[in-house]
């Protein structure tokens, strides 16, 4: 659905479970350092909202988007988190480069979901200006982040149903 039709911070809390239990890794380009922060707060403010602690949410900075699956990589291999949150913003530019990364950083996120069997969160923004990153970072279209939160806290139950 696209997002001119919904409102990425729009959901049902009581679909949401509690988050006390579990633990976020979250990467987040420095690139767009404006509109990843804002996705960031988002995240963070809807982890606390839904029982998450302070303490078992956990930020490391990359320098750009295509350095968020090594990252993400890195978190999986060295720590003990439920799922990684994802954030960055790529903008449309007069080149391909945007192609290449947002494939990339796409395919790499996918390629991390199936080889760690975790919850592996997509919170890039690929916009084609900086008002729609703007519009979609708390703007009039909510915050992404705040949907990547859910999604992490959703996933992360997910895999524990099945689990036990």
């Amino acid at each position: 659905m696209a997002t001119n039709l919904k409102n990425l911070s729009d959901y049902k809390p009581e679909y949401v479970e509690d988050a006390n239990n579990m633990k976020f890794g979250i990467v987040v380009a420095e690139w767009n350092n404006e509109i990843t922060e804002s996705l960031y707060n988002g995240v963070y403010k809807t982890l606390l909202k839904h029982g998450a602690k302070e303490a078992n949410i956990y930020k490391k900075y990359v320098p750009g988007s295509f350095e968020l699956t090594l990252g993400a990589q890195l978190f999986a291999e060295n720590t003990d988190v439920d799922s990684i949150i994802i954030l960055g913003c790529v903008i449309q530019g007069e080149t391909r480069h945007f192609d290449y990364i947002c494939d990339s950083v796409t395919q790499g996120i996918t390629e991390l979901n199936l080889k760690y069997n975790m919850p592996f969160v997509f919170g890039l923004l690929t916009t084609n200006s900086i008002q729609q990153a703007i519009d979609r970072a708390g703007g009039k279209h909510g915050n992404k982040g705040t949907e990547a939160a859910i999604t992490a806290i959703k996933m992360i139950s997910l895999k524990r149903e099945f689990e036990n």
